[in-house]
């Protein structure tokens, strides 16, 4: 009938229709964008660099692709790593393909097997990191991604810092998980896990429950539900604890560089320094530089090392990873601490 619908309200029905609103996926709040922006802003050019963001389909990983995608676009990539440790995880990664697809953000799912163990490497939990770490990176390589984001947060920094407390760990591990290392980066180092569950949720998306983490079998899991109760925590005073140790690491770091320079001897197949005054730190630090020296891929514990140069401070000589280490006398009365690879056992 003429007259029921007017012109005007013609022209201007579809855009008050709801239902292109309601296909439209929800963003994260603005004011949550901004702050995000600006964390990131401070580990990659915000005006053109691409991200690849690790997403596993746990709240965690979600928020941050979430809140990348809002900030970066389409220079927002994701990947999802399937270890192929858990019947669920191939359907975890899809869940993940499809949650991109809807919102137009490129995705890729990673896999391959997990190496098996030999000799003295490390269990599966790190062998699994360390193959999402690789296969990460390679994609990070393949699409040109300034650097590949985690989702690591405040809570996660807490839980890092008390296990390494109890494993007796020094000024390295308490620093606990770095902003920035190498081509990984964590902008969410100053976000709480409720907040980022928060913003999932606004969204209108359900992360994936893995149920690894409510496990007592893992010291986490343990550790994760006694941090729950304990209300006197302040995440703030952790994270700037947490800066300040990763602060004294890298001056540690540079002045044991330094050292090793200008009072080390870098020959080939042996290596030395002279310990004279040095704090037992810097010793430490020294003794490990000149093992790495004649061997890149030595990692011997941090007990074992503290004991070698404990030994070293007696005048003994003692063997550790494969390299033995002296006491020599020196010039003008000094002494100088000796490293040469060890002489093969005898077989009997």
């Amino acid at each position: 009938m003429p007259g029921v619908f007017p012109p005007r309200w013609r022209a201007t029905s579809p855009r008050r229709a709801p239902l292109p609103n309601a296909s439209k996926p929800a963003l994260p709040d603005g004011a949550l964008a901004d702050r995000f922006a600006r964390d990131l802003g401070a580990l990659i050019d915000l005006s053109t660099d691409r991200l690849l963001v690790a997403v596993s389909g746990g709240a965690d990983s979600l928020a941050l692709l979430l809140l990348a995608h809002r900030v970066l676009g389409e220079r927002c990539f994701a990947a999802t790593v399937d270890h192929g440790l858990r019947p669920a995880a191939t359907a975890e990664a899809a869940y993940v393909a499809g949650l991109c697809r809807k919102r137009g953000i490129a995705h890729r799912v990673l896999r391959e097997p997990l190496p098996d163990r030999a000799g003295r490497t490390a269990n599966v939990s790190a062998r699994a990191r360390a193959l999402r770490y690789r296969l990460l990176e390679g994609e990070r390589a393949r699409i040109g991604a300034a650097a590949i984001a985690t989702a690591h947060h405040v809570d996660d920094q807490i839980e890092t810092m008390v296990m390494r407390l109890n494993r007796g760990a020094g000024v390295s591990g308490l620093a606990g998980i770095r902003v920035r290392g190498g081509h990984i980066a964590r902008p969410l180092l100053g976000w709480r896990r409720d907040e980022l569950a928060a913003i999932v949720a606004g969204c209108g998306i359900d992360g994936v429950d893995d149920p690894s983490n409510r496990d007592d079998r893992y010291d986490r899991a343990r550790l994760r539900k006694a941090l729950a109760g304990a209300g006197w925590i302040d995440p703030d005073g952790w994270a700037w604890s947490a800066k300040a140790l990763g602060d004294a690491e890298d001056a540690l770091a540079f002045a044991a560089d330094t050292l090793f320079e200008l009072r080390g001897e870098h020959g080939v197949g042996h290596a030395g320094f002279d310990p004279d005054r040095l704090p037992f730190e810097l010793r430490r630090r020294l003794t490990l530089a000149a093992m790495r020296h004649l061997d890149p891929g030595v990692d011997p514990r941090g007990s074992a090392l503290a004991k070698l140069v404990e030994t070293l401070d007696s005048g003994r000589t003692a063997t550790l990873g494969g390299i033995r280490a002296e006491v020599r006398a020196g010039s003008g009365g000094r002494i100088c601490w000796r490293f040469a690879k060890a002489p093969p056992r005898r077989s009997h």
